[in-house]
């Protein structure tokens, strides 16, 4: 079945969403009997009737996103649309909801909203000095130090570039990549544009570990489009933390700079 006869059937279908399937499928978008989602419809609607999109773009986040489709690709089948409406663009606002949707899934538990990132759906700053805080207790319980035990592996992807909606895209499929690298819950955290930092154990391996990121971080670019909005390859480094959580604290807000 083609997306254009799973369209024909569906009730109510715009001329807008008709001619947003066309215009996608015709330009941007890879596997034409995937593209419609009952979130397509609802997006169209809602522009249609002037109305905020961002809620209808988050769903369409998380749909494509169950769907396996690529954050870039998402992006760009958003901005077709309200081409085809006749807007320059999309509102950031937008953009910004469809992404978090994309990172999110329909699955995954909300978070506190100052401890989750939503453009990386990677943790922030903040979640990163409270999990630090965590460790520094345990260490201090333990009569170790944290500074022999653990360390933070630092990531810059970053790339000379103003555009919204690549600095949108690269969050996320950066996110993306660090989560499938070290698994849900792991102490990863998005300081700021292109920056993100890794909580990790101090051990034999960890050079190692290093050089397989770097790796699955270029990799991850080139699979998910994404690979002209990235350094590459990326500089990853150790960086060494202090004895105290209160110096912690500092050098996170120092690297955020």
């Amino acid at each position: 079945m083609t997306g254009n006869e799973h369209l024909t059937g569906t009730v109510g279908a715009s001329g807008l969403l008709q001619q947003w399937q066309a215009k996608s499928i015709h330009s941007v978008w890879l596997r034409p009997g995937d593209w419609y989602t009952p979130a397509t419809e609802a997006l169209a609607e809602a522009l249609e009737a002037r109305l905020d999109t961002a809620a209808a773009a988050f769903r369409l986040g998380q749909a494509r996103s169950e769907a396996g489709v690529g954050i870039t690709e998402a992006i760009d089948d958003m901005a077709v649309l309200f081409r085809a409406a006749g807007y320059e663009s999309a509102p950031i606002r937008s953009i910004r909801a469809l992404c978090e949707g994309w990172t999110q899934g329909s699955t995954t538990p909300p978070s506190a909203p100052f401890m989750a990132d939503a453009e990386s759906g990677l943790g922030t700053a903040e979640y990163l000095t409270q999990r630090l805080s965590e460790v520094y207790g345990a260490a201090h319980r333990s009569g170790v130090s944290v500074a022999n035990t653990h360390a933070l592996v630092m990531i810059d992807v970053s790339v000379a570039d103003t555009d919204p909606w690549q600095r949108l895209a690269r969050n996320a499929a950066v996110g993306q990549a660090l989560t499938s690298a070290y698994g849900e819950g792991h102490p990863v955290a998005r300081l700021c544009d292109g920056l993100y930092a890794v909580l990790v154990e101090r051990g034999p391996m960890l050079g190692e570990g290093i050089a397989a990121l770097r790796d699955h971080l270029s990799d991850s670019a080139i699979s998910m489009s994404v690979g002209n909005l990235m350094r590459r390859p990326p500089r990853v480094w150790i960086e060494s933390l202090p004895d105290t959580h209160r110096y912690a604290h500092e050098l996170i807000e120092s690297l955020q700079r």
